[in-house]
């Protein structure tokens, strides 16, 4: 079991410092946007606008519909695929900025993205779907490295090996 965690928190390291430092700035920034912009405006969470009348980790009346129209699984369970993207959006994008649990949390991102540009955006053109792409490169990217350095993954994982 130890292995296993150790392989999903242990990030790969760059051969120098400052490519590390590049690849966190792009996941704190991505992070930040999906958790405070994106995520807080169909999910519960303490920075949600108070006008939209939602409880902590509660999804916005309209996006269970959304999600619904997708047709397939998602109209078999919408409120738990509406949850988990919005979860995944506003806690997940928390987590990989602070490079805490970063794969997890990464391959959350990356799934939501993929339904995101496929089921909700491929219509309305590549505009539309450009926000949601560039989320997904970020989380393809980060599932891969974890962390880097600059993270909390790094930490905890020296604390693992060390153990």
């Amino acid at each position: 079991m130890k292995k296993i965690i150790t392989l999903v928190v242990t990030p790969v390291l760059q051969k120098h410092w400052f490519a590390d430092l590049c690849f966190a700035v792009i996941r704190f920034v991505c992070g930040m946007v999906l958790a405070l912009d994106f995520g807080a405006s169909k999910f519960g969470m303490p920075w949600t606008e108070e006008g939209q009348n939602l409880s902590l980790f509660e999804v916005s009346a309209w996006f269970p519909e959304d999600v619904a129209a997708y047709g397939g699984i998602f109209a078999m369970a919408p409120v738990f695929f509406a949850w988990m993207g919005a979860f995944s959006e506003a806690v997940g994008g928390l987590f990989l900025a602070f490079g805490l649990k970063t794969r997890i949390a990464a391959f959350l991102i990356m799934c939501t993205m993929l339904v995101a540009i496929f089921l909700q955006k491929w219509g309305q053109g590549t505009w539309s779907m450009l926000p949601a792409m560039g989320f997904l490169w970020v989380a393809i990217y980060h599932t891969y490295l974890g962390s880097g350095r600059f993270g909390l993954d790094y930490i905890i994982s020296k604390k693992i090996i060390k153990a």
